[in-house]
């Protein structure tokens, strides 16, 4: 299976259809309730809800969801019948796997109900129409060039006593995302003064987006957050809460992380944890959407 426990959970969506056609006359029967063996049309919708919530255990590498939401629908035309089955959760990957298998189901289930009345019968075009969640979704609406700046804050690495990997890891991460360009990296040690005055450079070069790991904890050097307190303008606590609650199902450890995040004129400040660890789940917590910031910052609000 793919391994999603590295990511968030967004509403998903999703929505397919089948087409089952038959002879008009066996059309009728099934809209006049006349199938010997019973109401096919809510019979073909239990079993596409059931099917839908059942996807797990019939297809291998599907993920166990759980569902919020299923709903199949039926549109009785005069030589065949249009199954849409919709599927909804909150959850880490997208259902649509889920509507295809209740849309399959349900046309399955009506075949099963005709067939004793050897009428001919075709299952057709069982496709996906729709999906939606997820970090593509996020992705398509990020469409600006952003200029991004790493800071490792570490007496330790700075020092050159270990090697930077969080900070390596950042940028690594970041060069996923084509709009965004890496423009400066900086190791620094834990010095207040130091340490400010590289962010504000920054800023005054009108860099976007400044990433700096380190420094947040609870360590006699530990004094990031220190720094950023005295010159942050805009505190932004909805970034933070985000990554610490997202570590926390991970670790209890991300409860003692102290980040803070938030804005000098037009540049985003995100402080990030030491470790390559917290860097990655930190990361994923907040990858794309944080981006969508960019479009607020320059008046356009939400979609």
């Amino acid at each position: 299976m793919i391994d999603i426990s590295n990511k968030y959970k967004t509403l998903r969506t999703a929505k397919a259809c089948a087409m089952i056609y038959t002879s008009p006359k066996i059309i009728k029967m099934i809209r006049d309730k006349k199938i010997e063996k019973g109401d096919t049309l809510e019979t073909a919708r239990i079993a596409g809800i059931i099917g839908g919530k059942k996807t797990w255990e019939i297809i291998p590498y599907c993920h166990q969801i759980p569902i919020d939401n299923i709903k199949v629908d039926f549109e009785i035309l005069k030589d065949h019948i249009k199954i849409t089955a919709a599927a909804t959760a909150i959850w880490k990957t997208g259902v649509e796997m889920e509507a295809l298998v209740s849309a399959s189901i349900a046309a399955l289930t009506i075949y099963d109900m005709i067939k004793p009345l050897n009428a001919v019968c075709q299952i057709r075009e069982i496709k996906l129409i729709e999906k939606k969640g997820g970090k593509s979704d996020l992705q398509k609406d990020f469409q600006i060039n952003i200029n991004a700046a790493v800071l490792v804050c570490s007496d330790s690495v700075y020092n050159e006593e270990k090697k930077d990997k969080s900070g390596l890891l950042i940028k690594e991460i970041l060069s996923d995302y084509k709009n965004v360009k890496i423009k400066d990296y900086k190791i620094l040690p834990d010095e207040k003064e130091i340490i400010k005055n590289k962010i504000l450079e920054w800023c005054n070069k009108k860099i976007d987006i400044v990433l700096i790991t380190g420094g947040t904890g609870l360590g006699p050097r530990d004094t990031t957050t220190e720094s950023l307190k005295e010159i942050i303008g805009k505190d932004i606590p909805g970034i933070s809460e985000a990554m610490r609650s997202f570590g926390q199902e991970r670790t209890p450890y991300s409860m003692l992380s102290r980040g803070i995040c938030g804005m000098i004129k037009k540049t985003l400040i995100i402080s990030l944890p030491g470790s390559s660890k917290g860097v990655k789940e930190s990361l994923s917590a907040i990858l794309p959407g944080v981006f969508h910031s960019f479009l607020m910052i320059e008046g356009k609000g939400h979609k």
